[in-house]
């Protein structure tokens, strides 16, 4: 049973926030608890300037320790600088409303910073892949959670590309692990392909996300967001990570999606500056696929961009992007890459076949960004030069095929005819 509210035309003021979390956090579960709240970094839309200061200054109180983690998964560690501009930190936050409250960032990439919590079973991962897969996975998870005896999750939800909607247990899995589950999960959802997994609540990757988090100890609380496309809160809902997920998920479904009566022969998406590097970028890719006709072209419009990744960008540079058939008969061949990797690979370049040995994708992804253009022709992307493009060209042309998105990455576009809805 959550508690909270939220609906398409909704905005939660500042006071309805507050309420939602005095009542949706009951005393009982963090009285004298230490506390660990896990939270978005910047490549996710949400007032958690708002959000922190309202859970510090409803729990704080009661609890015996609050604390803040940026549940990054394998995105790049964040410095001070960053995590005070990302929690919207004052002058004087850290001796007033944060006084004692430490403010962590997830690091995955140090040795030993993780824990091994059990292994999923060759013949489970069977059954929740639906055979798919017969292999047992480890799961693994920060160490940092032993300290704590309340994991609290803030973070919201929309649309994504692995496991159908962001936000729940996935701010654990991968929030705060690593490893070998990680890269399992993530290349599955790519085996089901992008296209028949974002904007579906019951997808295996999903599953295999709950069913992970029930072998951490700690108890789990989560007040999951839904945010607006002007940056306001359309809903909040707190309970168990599984409930309150749902629950944000029901709304996102009608917020985040937009049906189009048919598809384009060009998608112009305009990709905001919180998308630093194309591992993260390629939501745009996510959210409009879709809706490019056979045989079109997305163009990923982001002249601030100037890295492919700066974790996994070495591998990308040596295996580039491809669809997922070119990828399964050569998984041997590729076995020293991790399967993460593979995953993000085919989620960019988009669903396609192999024919004869050559790759054909449905449709041309372009990269307008400082990326070179030799970088671009090697990764097996199309390349545009940013400045010859005037977005206001692309403008009032739907009629003629061209669509212009903005803020791309967050919202799913999808075709009226899809009839299959949330499921």
């Amino acid at each position: 049973m959550t508690t909270g509210r939220g609906a398409v035309d909704t905005r939660l003021s500042e006071g309805e926030v507050r309420r939602i979390v005095e009542d949706g956090i009951p005393a009982r579960v963090v009285e004298g608890k230490r506390v660990l709240v896990l939270t978005p970094d910047a490549t996710r839309t949400c007032p958690l300037p708002l959000m922190a200061r309202t859970v510090a200054r409803v729990v704080g109180p009661r609890a015996k320790q609050l604390d803040f983690m940026v549940a990054l998964g394998s995105h790049p560690v964040m410095d001070d600088r960053k995590i005070d501009a990302l929690f919207g930190l004052r002058e004087g936050d850290r001796e007033g409303t944060f006084a004692g409250t430490r403010f962590l960032c997830h690091r995955w990439d140090i040795p030993g910073a993780m824990r091994k919590l059990g292994t999923i079973t060759e013949s489970e991962i069977e059954s929740y892949t639906g055979g798919l897969f017969r292999e047992p996975v480890d799961v693994v998870i920060n160490r940092a959670v032993d300290d704590y005896d309340l994991l609290l999750v803030l973070g919201p939800v929309f649309p994504h590309e692995v496991v159908g909607f962001s936000g729940g247990n996935k701010y654990l899995f991968p929030g705060i692990s690593g490893g070998e589950f990680l890269h399992f999960f993530h290349w599955l959802g790519a085996v089901i392909t992008c296209m028949d997994t974002i904007g579906y609540t019951h997808t295996p990757p999903r599953a295999l996300v709950d069913r992970a988090a029930t072998m951490v100890a700690t108890p789990r609380w989560c007040l999951a967001m839904v945010v607006a496309p002007d940056g306001g809160l359309a809903g909040l809902f707190a309970g168990t990570p599984e409930e309150a997920w749902s629950d944000a998920a029901d709304l996102s479904a009608r917020l985040h999606v937009v049906y189009k009566d048919r598809s384009y022969a060009t998608v112009l998406g305009c990709a905001p500056e919180m998308y630093d590097e194309l591992w993260v970028a390629g939501k745009v890719m996510y959210k409009l696929e879709p809706i490019v006709a056979p045989g079109g072209t997305l163009i990923i419009h982001a002249p601030h961009l100037r890295e492919i990744s700066r974790t996994w960008g070495k591998y990308i540079l040596e295996i580039g992007y491809h669809v997922r058939d070119w990828f399964l008969p050569r998984m041997e061949q590729f076995r020293g890459i991790p399967r993460g990797v593979l995953a993000h690979s085919t989620h960019v370049r988009g669903v396609g076949t192999v024919e004869n040995g050559i790759e054909k994708p449905r449709i041309e992804v372009v990269l307008a960004s400082a990326i070179p253009e030799e970088t671009c022709r090697m990764i097996n992307l199309g390349w545009m030069d940013p400045r010859s493009i005037d977005v206001s060209d692309y403008r009032g042309r739907e009629d003629q095929g061209i669509l212009v998105v903005d803020h791309a990455g967050e919202v799913l576009h999808r075709l009226s005819s899809d009839g299959r809805g949330r499921a």
